[in-house]
């Protein structure tokens, strides 16, 4: 239990919301605080692990797909990435659709501009204009982009981090950041077998756990945490009920600890509920398209029915195509 109220004006948005998330039960921190620079450095190490097929899955599909997605959206449109990370999947969209201009947006500024950089010394005479904020709340596109229709992109089944209506509404502020006659490239990640699943959420080499346990590191550098971070280990597990993995940071004995002047104490088995990462049949994917305002009009599957790329399109301001 916190020991005593600090003023809003002097907390960041990361110290708020650990001490709302540890004041309550169960215990929670929300999953967009995984991704600093190192968090997110570990992040595109879990990308190329032998257990985490998502993102080699997804690259499959773009390279088949990507000639059909091109043809159907048609070129010169605006290229918004959702949660770009290290753009790793972009040059195989931009390479087709021909943009007018590419926007990233992430939350981890310095990685952000880094990964940007990169991108933009591959694609010279594109106009590369990175947006530092959190996508899961509104934000307004650079002015370059007014009057450009435009094309967004969300790859690697992040909107999965999201509860199914928190997804909803996610996909209904995308088409208010996008406009009229705008598109979507989203990649979903399928249902499938419980043990494949929290292979790719627990790995051997124990990235995953660093990953999670990261954030406790990251509660001690940037809030003056007292976190014993060896009082904690990493937990990865399928919920069925919900249809999603879970991570939790959970105490292997009794611990006690301060954030910020306040002190908060875990029993043996208590834990921090860290992600969620719903999984979807297809057809759930298409249902959940149109409850966020979009029209699905294309979608692929790999032939081990490991994870689901789609192409949507806006709805019109009826809900009509």
């Amino acid at each position: 239990m916190a020991s005593r109220p600090l003023p809003e004006d002097v907390l960041s948005e990361f110290g708020a919301a650990v001490l709302a998330g540890l004041s309550q039960t169960p215990k929670v921190i929300p999953a967009r605080y995984f991704y600093d620079d190192t968090g997110s450095a570990l992040f595109e190490q879990i990308t190329a692990l032998p257990e985490y097929y998502p993102t080699r899955t997804e690259i499959g599909l773009l390279n088949a797909h990507v000639g059909e997605i091109a043809a159907t959206v048609g070129p010169g449109r605006a290229v918004v990435e959702f949660g770009s990370g290290s753009s790793a999947k972009t040059p195989l969209l931009l390479r087709a659709v021909a943009p007018s201009a590419y926007v990233p947006i992430d939350i981890s500024a310095d990685f952000l501009n880094s990964s940007s950089a990169a991108l933009a010394a591959s694609f010279p005479g594109l106009a590369v204009k990175p947006v530092a904020g959190d996508f899961t709340r509104p934000l307004e596109l650079p002015p370059v982009l007014d009057g450009n229709l435009k094309l967004g992109f969300f790859p690697g089944s992040t909107l999965g981090n999201a509860a199914p209506a928190a997804a909803v509404d996610l996909l209904r502020s995308f088409a208010a950041t996008l406009g009229h006659d705008a598109w979507l490239v989203i990649g979903l990640d399928l249902r499938k077998d419980r043990h494949i699943l929290e292979a790719a959420y627990d790995d051997r080499a124990g990235v995953t756990a660093a990953f999670n346990m990261n954030l406790l590191r990251r509660i001690n550098r940037e809030l003056g945490g007292t976190v014993d971070t060896a009082a904690f280990r990493h937990v990865a597990r399928w919920n069925g009920d919900d249809g999603r993995v879970e991570m939790h940071l959970e105490a292997v004995r009794a611990a006690k600890f301060e954030v910020l002047g306040h002190r908060f104490a875990f029993d043996a088995g208590e834990t921090i509920h860290t992600e969620n990462s719903y999984k979807w049949t297809f057809d759930e994917a298409r249902l959940l398209a149109r409850a966020g305002g979009w029209v699905p009009v294309r979608g692929w599957v790999d032939a081990a029915k490991l994870f689901g790329l789609h192409l949507w399109r806006v709805a019109g301001p009826a809900g009509e195509p």
